[in-house]
């Protein structure tokens, strides 16, 4: 579900109009994050790394509402929900692209995102996503440590969806760091909403609660 926002009462009226006439209108920061207890908590209850730290980074990002804003025809609209359009790698190098819908409890989501892995996994070509607008684009790198990154753009098709993208974890005095870049349209947000994710990013990284999920079920 989505509703519209009345662009001429927004407060971001003025600030919507300025950056929407860009041709480039993305702007993009890197960041580093601490992973270790999400890592250590998906090696104690052995899942899939990559989906623990997506899952929350989904759950961070729709706690802050201006990531669930498209632009569509012109129009902003806020969408109730943000899901996933994620680069999946095959084992040949390749990739594809695969949708991944949100759920808060990590189970369904896991579930649900193993079967699209698969899927991907067991085809060719990139699979373009028909997952429409209310979708963050992921990409993980883990071979590189990264200090930036730019995106392939179409400048021809008007983007608004924000682009996250996951780099190498490396030790750093016996924790676990990870680069995160992200890039997000101006005419729907500033640094101060990025900032936001980041630290709910951050402070979902730093707890543990797999354990009673999985407990609940014994």
């Amino acid at each position: 579900m989505k509703e519209k926002i009345d662009i001429n009462t927004w407060i971001r009226k003025d600030h919507f109009k300025f950056f929407s006439a860009f041709d480039e209108p993305f702007f993009g920061v890197t960041v580093e994050v601490d992973c270790t207890a999400t890592y250590e908590e998906a090696k104690e209850h052995n899942v899939s790394f990559f989906l623990l730290y997506l899952h929350k980074s989904l759950v961070a990002a729709n706690q802050v509402e201006p990531f669930s804003y498209r632009i569509i025809d012109g129009e902003v609209w806020k969408y109730n929900r943000v899901n996933a359009a994620a680069t999946i790698n095959r084992p040949n190098g390749t990739f594809g692209f695969g949708y991944m819908d949100f759920y808060h409890d990590f189970e369904n989501f896991r579930t649900a995102a193993n079967n699209e892995i698969e899927k991907v996994q067991g085809s060719t070509g990139l699979i373009p996503s028909s997952s429409g607008e209310n979708v963050i684009h992921y990409s993980a790198l883990p071979w590189l440590n990264f200090t930036s990154l730019s995106h392939a753009r179409n400048f021809a098709y008007q983007d608004s969806c924000p682009k996250i993208s996951f780099g190498k974890v490396r030790d750093e005095n016996g924790r676990k760091i990870m680069s995160v870049s992200i890039h997000v349209n101006h005419a729907l947000m500033d640094g101060y909403s990025v900032a936001q994710f980041v630290d709910a990013y951050q402070e979902l990284l730093n707890k543990k609660r797999l354990a009673n999920i999985f407990n609940s079920k014994l």
